[in-house]
């Protein structure tokens, strides 16, 4: 297959830290931003990846079966960015002028324009690590069952070090629970049912269906494109970062996530861990949002 990721990328060392990506340290943001995109290479695209032939001192050609072919979009605005610090070779930067926060739409302008060139159509925050060289496989299976206009999304978790905590799926049910409301239905074709390698697995209509990305098959970037509010770049949806990631998705698909029973089925990693994780006198886990840092 061949697939297209778009990432929105922003950051400015000083500055108002209300602004995309400016709450960091540079070396923290280029380490999350090479991992993103290294990911994507290293457990996607067979052509890098080779197996250790000692006798010969050379790599032969592994996982020919599971292979794409992936190309990275890297969209910026102005000089406030880390690419020239990246490895050469490793995506395609596309400056713009765009404001910091509506970036996501400039990488939805992308994938639109390069129709219908790649089998998948990707936007992926900076910050998130794709490491199931199955992904891809995974998401073109639940479609060749799946309701049409139906869209399947990973679940977003992060690592911790708490004695008794050392996962958490992040996007639950938001503290403002009508906040998807507006936008979808979870009521209509709340589950989906299917077995996978002698097990049942379940999948839910989530309350929250943001995960700081999407994957688009070649059907679902027409549908998507032909909906009303494509490239409105409306901030209806949380936020203008979070809508660029999830809005557009809401309006055109009926979309669903792997539930808590195998959620990870399909997962994407958040590189930049949001909260803390401790624990009540009586052992019971308690979350809280980490203090940011302000530049």
């Amino acid at each position: 297959m061949r697939v297209l990721v778009a990432i929105p990328h922003f950051f400015r060392a000083r500055g108002d830290a209300a602004h995309y990506g400016s709450e960091s340290s540079a070396s923290a943001r280029l380490s999350s931003l090479r991992s993103c995109i290294q990911g994507l290479h290293q457990n996607l695209d067979g052509h890098a990846q080779g197996l250790l032939h000692g006798p010969s001192a050379s790599l032969h050609p592994t996982n020919d079966s599971l292979s794409h072919t992936v190309d990275v979009i890297v969209c910026t605005t102005g000089e406030h960015h880390l690419v020239e610090h990246l490895p050469d070779g490793l995506c395609e930067h596309v400056p713009t002028h765009a404001e910091p926060r509506l970036l996501g739409y400039e990488c939805h302008e992308q994938l639109s324009s390069r129709s219908p060139q790649y089998d998948w159509y990707c936007y992926l925050e900076d910050d998130l690590l794709l490491s199931d060289p199955l992904f891809f496989d995974k998401l073109s299976w639940f479609d060749s069952w799946a309701p049409p206009g139906t869209l399947l999304q990973p679940n977003r978790f992060e690592r911790y070090e708490a004695p008794r905590i050392r996962k958490v799926f992040v996007d639950g049910t938001p503290a403002r629970t009508t906040l998807s409301a507006p936008f979808q239905d979870i009521r209509e074709q709340p589950e989906l049912k299917k077995s996978w390698l002698d097990s049942e697995l379940v999948f839910r209509r989530p309350d929250n269906p943001h995960s700081g990305c999407f994957f688009l098959s070649r059907d679902h970037l027409e549908r998507w494109r032909a909906a009303p509010g494509f490239l409105d770049r409306s901030s209806a949806f949380a936020g203008p970062l979070e809508s660029a990631a999830t809005l557009g998705i809401m309006r055109s698909f009926k979309v669903y996530k792997p539930a808590p029973r195998n959620a990870s089925f399909l997962e994407i990693e958040h590189l930049d861990p949001r909260y803390r994780i401790t624990e009540t006198s009586s052992g019971e886990p308690r979350v809280s949002l980490r203090q940011r840092k302000r530049s």
